[in-house]
């Protein structure tokens, strides 16, 4: 990537955002999708037993990785964006290029040395057949997120020129590919050909950004003393950069932990439950978030605007989780049973489907969190990062402890939401404290207006009718119902997202 070619002009430039935003969450939807068809798949061919929970204890650590890369995205993109406009963006590039390669090769390494231990470290109390596999797993599936790491940057860089096309077909191909070498693959080697597909994943999601720069005559630069020296500021800036994202899937990480006292298989269900509630949000306010981070950087954003921009977009965001909620809420344990085999019937695919709901909580901070944190990077306000993400994770083990003695595997969930709504409150603190304000005030309004909404819509229509006709008629009444009171704010915001861009 040449640093003097300008940015090349967008086909989406000048119009709605939401077009942007329509294939960044087509993409997340594909990609979701094809882990839920794995999932699904392996919850039938594998079951829910103690090396189901192994396995899941390791992709809980590639989660962390991947959704803290993914949310690295929006903390690259002001950064990228200023550097095209001042026609420098190859060296911006490859400087942050080499600050992954120098923590992702160590890190890779010493995992891939020493798999036993690490497998062992994140299964706790699960037996030693689940430490086995869960390292087994880790030295495919920590690379492959070093190399969605890359990928992440790589789309940012398009991200810079307005350009998300490529990008969004590298992820959703990227997951589809994984799913069928898996599928292909789990007669033969079994639990551990999912962590081969995740590699293959990687791959696809980094050849086809990285192919799209080359295609625009990009380059990587030379760089020399100096160079050297702006690579080692940009290792710092990813670790605080991450710290706070990661800190938010170290949350989740934790939650496995303490699940695992709570019963055999209850790793898997909290799994299976979370990566169902994220698909909700990351299919609407992580992918907002990707696709404002340029438009914003360059028109600029104080707290007013900044308190806006969150309350706006969550609105768009909330209104979808609400209605997907409710179906899960009345539908959700015959759905998962369904889906996922005999494992997962009876008791254990209801309480899986209620697990979701108590997850509402973690769903509306995470995405308040999502669509908040590229304006730390706008407006240039991250010396808290870094004890913020610290003091999450000290914060959540007495929360978690108390929670888990109070309701189990519930109680987990909950704390897990509660948790993540104190790191969201601390850093729009950092951004601001009036638009903390501000912003508390906008999202408790909007999570009363879609909670009595959903409450409304989809608990009257169980009271009337059986579970299936009552999603039809919940989804059509929760419609009206957020017509009839687009004035108080999802009018407004329907018109900020269209005009992003």
């Amino acid at each position: 990537m040449q640093s003097g070619e300008a940015p090349k002009t967008s086909p989406f430039r000048g119009q709605s955002a939401l077009r942007s935003g329509l294939l960044t969450g087509l993409s997340y939807v594909t990609l979701a999708a094809s882990g839920a068809v794995a999932g699904i798949y392996l919850a039938h061919k594998f079951g829910r037993n103690d090396r189901t929970d192994g396995f899941m204890a390791a992709y809980g650590v590639y989660l962390v990785l991947v959704l803290g890369a993914q949310a690295f995205r929006m903390v690259v993109v002001p950064d990228l964006t200023r550097a095209a406009a001042e026609r420098r963006l190859g060296t911006e590039f490859t400087e942050y290029a080499l600050a992954f390669l120098i923590l992702g090769i160590p890190v890779s390494a010493l995992v891939i040395a020493f798999p036993e231990f690490f497998g062992s470290l994140i299964t706790g109390r699960l037996p030693h057949s689940s430490a086995v596999l869960a390292g087994r797993a880790l030295e495919w599936i920590v690379p492959a997120a070093f190399a969605q790491l890359l990928a992440a940057l790589a789309a940012s860089a398009l991200a810079a020129r307005d350009e998300y096309a490529v990008a969004a077909a590298g992820f959703a191909l990227g997951g589809i590919g994984g799913l069928v070498l898996f599928v292909v693959l789990a007669d033969a080697h079994g639990l551990v050909s999912l962590a081969w597909g995740l590699g293959l994943n990687g791959a696809i999601s980094l050849g086809l950004p990285v192919a799209a720069l080359a295609r625009h005559g990009g380059r990587f630069r030379h760089l020399r003393g100096a160079g050297a020296r702006a690579v080692r500021r940009r290792l710092w800036r990813l670790v605080y950069g991450t710290a706070a994202p990661l800190a938010g899937q170290g949350l989740y990480v934790l939650a496995l932990r303490f699940a695992a006292g709570t019963g055999r298989g209850n790793v898997t269900s909290l799994s299976y439950a979370y990566l169902l509630a994220a698909m909700f949000v990351s299919a609407t306010a992580f992918s907002l978030s990707l696709i404002s981070a340029a438009p914003l950087t360059r028109r600029g954003v104080d707290p007013d605007t900044a308190a806006d921009h969150v309350v706006h977009s969550a609105w768009v965001s909330l209104a979808l989780v609400g209605a997907a909620a409710g179906i899960v809420a009345l539908v959700g344990g015959r759905v998962v049973t369904a889906l996922l085999g005999h494992a997962f019937s009876g008791k254990v695919g209801q309480e899986l489907g209620r697990l979701v709901a108590y997850l509402a909580p973690w769903m509306v901070a995470w995405a308040a969190f999502s669509i908040m944190y590229p304006l730390l990077f706008v407006m240039h306000r991250t010396r808290w990062l870094v004890p913020i993400a610290l003091a999450t994770l000290a914060v959540d083990i007495p929360i978690s402890i108390e929670a888990r003695a109070w309701g189990g595997l519930t109680g987990v969930a909950v704390a897990l939401g509660i948790s993540t709504m104190l790191m969201v409150l601390a850093l729009m603190a950092a951004l601001a404290p009036r638009m903390l304000a501000q912003s508390v005030l906008g999202l408790g309004r909007l999570a009363l207006i879609v909670g009595a909404a959903t409450a409304l819509a989809f608990g009257g229509a169980s009271l009337l009718l059986p579970a299936a006709p009552a999603v039809a008629l919940g989804v059509f009444v929760y419609a009206l119902l957020l017509v009839a009171v687009r004035q108080l704010g999802l009018a407004e915001a329907w018109r900020y997202v269209r005009a992003l861009h």
